[in-house]
């Protein structure tokens, strides 16, 4: 007997005793999609009004239902679709599928209402916000570029590190700390040109879901989120281009049918050109980026669908010719949907993601080239075993090739020698299992484990030093220093250098006090062994990846989360509390005057500290009429501590408390959209954050004629505050009514009253006054841009 086989068996017979015999059941599933495109939508609600027994389309627009035989009411409603209802006799197992119209299209059917955004109250579902690509391309954005991952930072618990950079924080965390998937592939750095631009076209994208906390256990390997996004899989209906010109990017995209009705494809391109305008200067400097996104999806036959999708991205800057610096993600993902029946659906993904890192200094004459590779293989499933109780289960692995750094001439005469940092190899694997359970009609609960291994692999020559420590402490100058290694040790290849293994457990549950309020609490454990060695707040192109070994732990993270939901004034408005906790273990750091770049040995200025934050979330929004938008408030703390390995040693701060770089007091977002008329569409975003946590200089000495500046405490100053204002309005010429070729113009005005956010803040010595002098770096002030899209 097969595997498949057994686990079928074994989960058929676990259904029957989880679900009552008294009453003889069937079950009704299918498909939900656009009736448009035919493009699959995920998340969409099935309720059997009598019951309100439900289910929602997992992420490829499966969903089942398991019912007592009978007559039912079925409804189903979406995000900016048309709720329709309709009435199935129930008497034996029925396979029905079911196209929603957009809401702005007119129904020849009956239509109920348009559904609202609201919050879930009755799912054992919390820390998770969610986003439609309608309402992030409404937001004003910078240089009229829409932005996936700034319209995230309009959430509550989700900050930045700045203007300008890339990446982004959830509840205190460290930008590599986010799980960041684009079709089940792993994107290594969300950003174009350093942080102004996500890499994410939204033209492209489907679906977008952040896990903030409650993170199932499909989900592993990092620790403060999931960002899980998905690419459309195109019109299999009829073709179709739409694209936008911009004053410093354009964008373009085509789709259409394969096979009518069964087959489509996708083909997404970006891609800036503001570099063109400084040659015109006689600027030989430049800076663009673009990226392809692509996707093909054909169903074999009803049981049976098949998906191939892919994303290539590069970033090219270059300072006069003598500096060039290219990077960008590479992803591909061919997958496999199979419904082995009417209650047990499957996936299966093999999956290749590749992130580079290139740098050329033609002055020096060589070529640095480094990255990381990964090869993941992903079997998922999920099993309705009855109306109360679904399962979702399976297994994924994950092979790593870590490139640290290789040097090459860039030509004959350069008199640099070829050398390759050593490799290094992982293999992360992990099974998982994750029950949904309606216990009640009041009380739903969420639980589950996760089971990860970990393995650091040869084939490489580590260096072993005394007392097994790469860090030791001067006692007479009272700093931390490399050790000096006092031998090495090969391992060959495939041979095992490190073995970690985590038992992850997951847990949540939601208490409905009503039809519109409820009480949530949820608790996860989760491990990261993955490390990005970098020297700054935010991720940057020459940021390292490592894995865990002897001296780098695994991150192990446990968090805590409790929170009130509440639906009002029928469902026009909904209001979401949440306040949580969480703890770090082994959260490294980095000793005084730690160098990080090209760094063989990065064990010899790391140690390992832990780590806290907490804080209260509000989400109050308003979803229906003229206006619609929200206000997200977040008041937290984070903090870190590399306490002393010996009562004799200071550890990192006087092994005190302090506060990480992502540290943000106050973060206040207020996002509002309005809807004059069928023409016009106003939007506006202001922005408020507590400054970055900074290092200042509080003194200076003199030692043999060399001026010394002395530190305060770690991150014991702040820089300014940092807000702004944005503005948008979008015009729909009325001649679109009966034309083919649908056209909007997008206007904006970035940081409307010209306030210069610090970015940084260096301090020198006046070469006229000799006095010392603070110097504040801004990257924006106001910012207009103009965008023209297209759709025919």
């Amino acid at each position: 007997m097969s595997l498949n086989k057994i686990i079928l068996t074994l989960l058929m017979t676990l259904g029957i005793l989880f679900s009552s015999t008294a009453q003889e059941k069937f079950t009704i599933s299918g498909t939900i999609s656009d009736q448009n495109s035919n493009e699959t939508l995920y998340g969409v609600n099935i309720i059997a009004t009598e019951t309100k027994t439900g289910s929602t389309t997992n992420e490829y627009g499966f969903y089942s239902i398991s019912l007592p035989k009978g007559t039912y009411l079925i409804q189903i409603s979406y995000v900016g679709y048309q709720t329709i209802e309709e009435t199935i006799v129930l008497d034996k197992n029925i396979r029905k599928n079911f196209s929603l119209f957009e809401s702005s299209q007119q129904l020849k059917e009956v239509v109920v209402s348009d559904r609202k955004v609201k919050a879930e109250i009755r799912k054992p579902e919390m820390s998770v916000n969610k986003l439609s690509i309608q309402e992030i391309k409404e937001m004003p954005v910078l240089l009229g570029e829409v932005d996936i991952v700034k319209s995230l930072l309009t959430l509550p618990g989700v900050t930045s590190a700045g203007e300008g950079q890339s990446g982004f924080n959830v509840r205190g965390g460290g930008a590599d700390q986010n799980l960041i998937l684009l079709d089940e592939a792993t994107i290594y750095n969300s950003s174009h040109l350093f942080g102004l631009f996500s890499v994410f076209n939204p033209d492209a994208i489907k679906d977008l879901k952040l896990y903030k906390g409650g993170i199932p256990a499909r989900y592993g390997g990092r620790l403060s989120s999931v960002l899980d996004i998905y690419q459309k899989e195109g019109n299999s209906k009829e073709y179709h281009i739409n694209g936008g010109i911009g004053i410093i990017s354009s964008r373009l995209l085509a789709e259409g049918p394969i096979v009518k009705d069964r087959g489509s494809f996708l083909v997404a391109g970006r891609g800036s050109y503001a570099h063109l305008f400084l040659r015109l200067t006689d600027n030989d400097n430049s800076a663009y980026f673009y990226d392809l996104n692509t996707k093909l999806s054909y169903k074999i036959n009803d049981n049976n669908n098949v998906y191939f999708s892919g994303y290539f991205g590069r970033d090219v800057f270059s300072l006069n010719n003598a500096f060039v610096n290219t990077y960008g993600n590479s992803v591909l993902n061919l997958r496999w949907n199979h419904l082995f029946s009417d209650k047990l659906f499957s996936n299966m993904s093999f999956i290749y993601s590749d992130y580079y890192y290139g740098l050329e200094l033609d002055f020096v004459g060589f070529e640095w080239n480094s990255g990381i590779k990964n090869y993941n293989f992903r079997y998922d499933f999920k099993h309705y075993l009855s109306e109360k109780l679904k399962l979702t289960y399976g297994l994924n692995t994950i092979y790593y090739d870590f490139n640290p750094g290789k040097i090459e001439p860039s030509r004959p005469d350069s008199g640099i020698n070829e050398d390759q940092l050593d490799k290094k190899y992982a293999l992360e694997s992990a099974i998982y299992v994750d029950a949904e359970h309606q216990l009640s009609n009041k009380l739903t609960v969420s639980y589950g484990f996760r089971y990860s291994n970990f393995l650091r692999l040869g084939e490489q020559t580590l260096n072993v030093y005394e007392n097994n420590q790469a860090v030791n402490f001067n006692s007479a100058f009272q700093v931390y220093e490399s050790a000096d290694p006092i031998g090495t040790v090969y391992y060959g290849k495939n041979k095992t250098i490190a073995n970690f293994n985590n038992f992850e457990p997951r847990f949540s549950v939601s208490y409905a006090l009503n039809d519109n309020q409820s009480i949530k609490a949820s608790y996860n454990r989760m491990s990261q062994y993955l490390h990005l060695i970098s020297n700054t707040q935010s991720p940057t192109p020459l940021d390292v990846w490592a894995p865990s070994d002897n001296f780098l732990k695994p991150q192990l993270l446990d968090q805590y989360a409790i929170g009130y939901f509440q639906n009002f004034k029928d469902d026009n408005y909904s209001l979401e509390i949440e306040s949580y906790y969480k703890t770090i273990k082994d959260r490294v750091d980095y000793i005084d005057g730690a160098n990080l770049i090209a760094n063989e040995a990065i064990e010899r200025v790391v140690l390992n500290g832990r780590g806290r934050a907490y804080g209260i979330e509000f989400l109050l929004r308003k979803n229906s009429g003229r206006i619609t938008g929200w206000l997200a408030y977040t008041l937290a703390r984070t903090e870190q501590q590399v306490a002393g390995r010996t009562p004799d040693e200071p550890g990192i701060n006087n092994g005190n408390w302090y506060k990480t770089g992502f540290d943000k007091l106050h973060d206040l977002s207020v996002v509002g959209n309005y809807k004059l008329n069928e023409k016009w569409r106003f939007g506006a975003t202001f922005a408020f954050q507590t400054g970055q946590p900074v290092t200042y200089p509080n003194g200076q000495y003199e030692y043999l004629g060399i001026t010394i500046p002395n530190f305060s405490s770690r991150n014991d100053s702040r820089l300014p505050a940092y807000h702004h204002l944005d503005l948008a309005a979008t015009l729909t010429p009325s001649k679109n009514k009966d034309r083919k070729w649908f056209a909007e113009w997008v206007f904006g005005i970035y940081n409307v009253y010209n306030r210069q956010n610090a970015a940084s803040i260096t301090f020198r010595q006046n070469d006229e006054t000799a006095k010392n002098e603070a110097i504040r770096l801004s990257i924006f002030g106001i910012v207009p841009s103009v965008t023209y899209n297209f759709k025919f």
